[in-house]
């Protein structure tokens, strides 16, 4: 249960993954809603000594709610009091998700992390959009940097994002240029562009995170979308 959220971009064989880790504390369900507008599927992870948690299954049902694949896996496995198979067996009772499909995995050893990662590339859809369309992104996230000002996550839906543009934040009228767009591997790492289904950040020379508020959509001043993405909530 984090309550800060993080998104990190990862290459593994020929795909690129980009996770986004929810905050998990129960006053953050706008935020997690958000996070989960940004995604195809979700990787339900449960401890396999404690069993499911009444807010991972809160968020689990947003998950459900957004018609995103689910992706189970008992976590923990290597410590003396996991008992998966009762976890597992918890699992199948409260949200129907068969337990022999349920993953086990170590993410302190390792153990079943690959498996893990098969099965997200295997079950998980591949985001769709078109590059070429009016561009628009999904901010999820944004926190205050005192050295380079606002720095926000974003999810590209359609179009490109690219750096050096004059960007319009839809719900609070503003524009910004994009001084740089960039992915986390985890370290921040600049690119000239994001299109279509890839997860990075942005940094407009914003000083006010209230105007980078999360669920904002941002497009592009010389040719905007119609319209903002759907499901903004005045924070």
């Amino acid at each position: 249960e984090t309550v800060k959220l993080q998104s990190v971009r990862l290459e593994y064989g020929k795909h690129i993954i980009n996770l986004i880790d929810t905050p998990g504390h129960v006053d953050f369900s706008y935020e997690v809603s958000r996070s989960l507008a940004a995604c195809e599927g979700v990787i339900l992870l449960v401890d396999a000594s404690q069993g499911i948690q009444a807010q991972t299954l809160a968020n689990c049902y947003l998950a459900i709610e957004h018609d995103l694949e689910i992706v189970a896996a008992l976590n923990k496995i290597d410590l003396p009091a996991a008992d998966p198979e009762r976890a597992a067996a918890e699992i199948e009772q409260v949200l129907g998700i068969p337990a022999e499909e349920i993953l086990h995995i170590s993410a302190k050893s390792g153990d079943g992390v690959p498996e893990l990662l098969d099965a997200v590339i295997e079950r998980v859809p591949a985001p769709e959009g078109d590059p070429d369309a009016p561009m628009q992104g999904l901010i999820f996230d944004s926190f205050f940097d005192q050295y380079r000002g606002v720095v926000s996550s974003i999810r590209v839906m359609q179009g490109t994002m690219a750096t050096g543009t004059r960007m319009r934040f839809m719900q609070t009228g503003n524009v910004h240029v994009a001084d740089e767009v960039g992915v986390r591997t985890p370290d921040n790492m600049p690119v000239d562009a994001l299109g279509p289904g890839e997860v990075g950040y942005l940094i407009a020379g914003i000083k006010d995170v209230g105007e980078a508020p999360s669920g904002e959509t941002v497009t592009n001043d010389a040719d905007p979308a119609a319209e903002p993405l759907e499901g903004y909530r005045q924070p």
